[in-house]
Parts: C-alpha cells; sequence; structure tokens
C-alpha cells in the first residue's frame, strides 16, 4: 500500500537561514544509511524530505531512516496524482486497514498546499470525514477530541498524500553539522551510549579505547571493536585508535602512591586522547563519566582529570543514573555486547582503596617523578588503528 515515506524533523526547522545546510547534510545522511539496501530515492519538496519506497518493504526503510540523527518521526504513506476522489479513496483503503487492525475511533486533519482548490483545509476535513463515515458505517466511530488513529491528508498543487502512523525518530541534528570529537571508549556500559549521545548532536565520532595486553586480553580489544561497530551503524565509519598503555601503568605502580593509580592513569588516558584528538582534527573529547559513580567520578577526581587537557571533555551522562544509562544502551543495541565479561586496564589495575577527594597539586606532585613525556609517546608511537564500519 505505502509508496513514500514523509521524514520529520525537528531543530533544523528553526535554523534560519541556515536550514538548508542541515536540510542538505540530512539527506546526504539518509542516502548513506539506506545505501546497502540500494538507490532510494531522498529528496526535498515543498520544504519536507520524501523516500520513494518503489518495490522496497516501507518496515525495512523506516527502521534504517530512523537510526539517522535530526530525524524525530517517519511517516509511511501513499501518494497519487493530483486527483480530489482520488485522496478520498486512499484515505478509505487507509481507514480500512486502521479498522482491520482495531482501531476504534478516528479523526481526519486536512492540509490545502493547493490554494487554488475550493475547498479550504477545514472544509476538506469534513467532506472526507462525512465521506469516511457513510462508507465505513458503524465500524469505527470519529472522535475529534482524542481519536485513536489520524487519517492525514494533503492535496498539493501536483498529488495527493495520506499517511496516518509517525515512528519515532532519535532526533537529535545530523551528523556532521557540529565538528568531530574523540571518544574514550571503553567496553563498559557508559561510553558507548556517551558516544551516542554526542553523535546525536551533530558531532562525527573516533574513538580510543585504552588496553593493558597481555594483562588483558585479546577478547576485551574484540569486545570493543564490536561496540564500535554499533555505533558505527549510527554514525557511519567510526577510526578506531588502540593504546596499549601497560607500561604506563606499571611505571605509575613502582612511582606513585598506590591510592593514586586510578586518578593518574585516568591523567595519562586524557592527555593522550587530547594528543590524538588534535592530531585528528577533533575539537573536544568525551567521556561516559556520570558524577559519584565511581571513585575517580567525585567532583575533586573530574578537577584533577580536566586539569591534565586543554580542550573541552563533553560528559553527556554527568548527572544521569545507571538506570536511564542502561535504558539508552538496551535502546540502541550496546548493552548486551557491554555487559560480557571482559576485564578493562582500569579493573586490572585497580587500587583496594582509591583516593575519592584527590587533590591536584599532590597528584601532580606525584607525577613529577614520572618522565610524562616519555611515556606518553612511546603509547602515541605503537598506537593501533582501524576503520570500522557497520
Amino acid at each position: 500500500m505505502y509508496n513514500i515515506l514523509i521524514v520529520k524533523y525537528g531543530e533544523i526547522g528553526v535554523k534560519g537561514k541556515n536550514r538548508y545546510v542541515f536540510e542538505n547534510k540530512l539527506i546526504k545522511n539518509i542516502k548513506n544509511m539506506l545505501k546497502p539496501m540500494g538507490k532510494l530515492n531522498v529528496y526535498k519538496e515543498y520544504g519536507r524530505i520524501y523516500v520513494d519506497l518503489e518495490d522496497y518493504d516501507y518496515e525495512e526503510v523506516i527502521e534504517e531512516v530512523k537510526k539517522v540523527f535530526g530525524i524525530v518521526g517517519v511517516c509511511p504513506g501513499v501518494r497519487a496524482e493530483k486527483d480530489y476522489q482520488k485522496l478520498k479513496e486512499l484515505a478509505l483503503a487507509m481507514l480500512e486497514e486502521k479498522i482491520e487492525e482495531g482501531a476504534k475511533s478516528f479523526k481526519v486533519e486536512s492540509r490545502r498546499g493547493d490554494k487554488s482548490f475550493e475547498l479550504t483545509s477545514q472544509e476538506m476535513s469534513l467532506d472526507i470525514g462525512g465521506y469516511l463515515v457513510s462508507q465505513v458505517k458503524d465500524r469505527i466511530k470519529v472522535d475529534v477530541r482524542n481519536p485513536e488513529i489520524k487519517i492525514k491528508c494533503e492535496l498539493r498543487e501536483n498529488h495527493v498524500m495520506v499517511y496516518s502512523d509517525t515512528v519515532a525518530g532519535y532526533g537529535g541534528l545530523p551528523l556532521g553539522t557540529n565538528g568531530r570529537a574523540m571518544s574514550l571508549l571503553s567496553g563498559g556500559i557508559d561510553s558507548p551510549v556517551a558516544s551516542w549521545m554526542i553523535a546525536k548532536r551533530g558531532m562525527e565520532i573516533e574513538a580510543i579505547h585504552f588496553h593493558s595486553y597481555p594483562f588483558t586480553s585479546e577478547k576485551s580489544q574484540e569486545k570493543v571493536r564490536d561496540l564500535t561497530k554499533i555505533i558505527a551503524k549510527y554514525c557511519g565509519r567510526v577510526r578506531l585508535h588502540k593504546v596499549n598503555i601497560l607500561e604506563i601503568q606499571k611505571a605509575i605502580g613502582l612511582g606513585c602512591k598506590e591510592e593514586e593509580t586510578t586518578i593518574i592513569s585516568r591523567r595519562f588516558m586524557m592527555q593522550i586522547a587530547q594528543r590524538v584528538a588534535e592530531k585528528r582534527y577533533c575539537d573536544a573529547l568525551v567521556t561516559g563519566e556520570s558524577i559519584g559513580q565511581v571513585a575517580s567520578q567525585t567532583i575533586q577526581g573530574l578537577t584533577c582529570t580536566n586539569a591534565s587537557v586543554s580542550i573541552p571533555v563533553f560528559r553527556p551522562l554527568i548527572a544521569m543514573d545507571k538506570t536511564e544509562i542502561i535504558e539508552i544502551a538496551q535502546k540502541i543495541g550496546t548493552f548486551e555486547t557491554s555487559i560480557l565479561p571482559e576485564e578493562d586496564c582500569c579493573s586490572v589495575f585497580s587500587p583496594k582503596k582509591p583516593v575519592t577527594k584527590p587533590r591536584l597539586e599532590r597528584i601532580e606532585k606525584s607525577e613529577s617523578a614520572l618522565d610524562i613525556e616519555k611515556l606518553i609517546q612511546d603509547a602515541i608511537d605503537n598506537i593501533e588503528v582501524e576503520d570500522i564500519e557497520f
């Protein structure tokens, strides 16, 4: 029945003179998302974005389109050549389908895009509604205030269109409209969600993962690769930088107080991430930190890690509860992979009693016993890089 998708967007609609930039980027991103399925026609018309379905299964296409950031909803519809009687017939066919699905009440909403047509939008709704009632009799009732479904009818200058359902998208802004960020990606629940949330705001994402091979296994790295692949489903190709910090952790263990090892290790990770980010033209770092979730994520701990870098650090989960983070992880498909029991570099060398209220001057004094520059450069020189696509 359906031969077209109507793509609805939110924030893009209030972008003023720059709106076309966001719309064009959104169209490009939709085309890229649908490329594995074939060459579907995606275009802008009357201030809207459409996808012609041709012979494709509309549910399969919607499933892909709704993943594109910037889209708040996708409506499957039926489009035909301009003919008012045809519009009524399409509305009836859609209503019949909804009755079969169990709908109990409806209303008609109309839009007259062709101002030369003799009926106003409100008059169209009354006329089409009357026609539908005469055809379906008492199998469904009219409810203009709180209908179970809405039959939306449009008459444009060169076509008519009917639609009803809206499949929710994720909203946000089109990927690539707000710069680039480097995400510190562990194998846990939080950092993949943080990466996804920042990408949702239009930022292209690269990822950097720290490991302690052979103290951490190759399986733990494969787990992170799998998480990156899931993120790439929404973000396109993601470049993954894998950094072995075993020698750094050994040096910290020998030269610093045990309770400070987590914070100092974190500061090294941030500095390495910044250097890689700057080399890759990324404008910010992204972490999955949430206040108070672990010892290093107290306000004092975050202050110490922030002080190690000079570029912005985005923490989209900072005030979220774990249950909220898990809900998003389940929604985007990362949760089941994140909970696989593989150790990461932080858990392997975690002290028994980590400091929870570190003071920056004390941490910096402890670090002075280390050859920071050499340790960082050696780690960067041995980075492994992989481009990952879904």
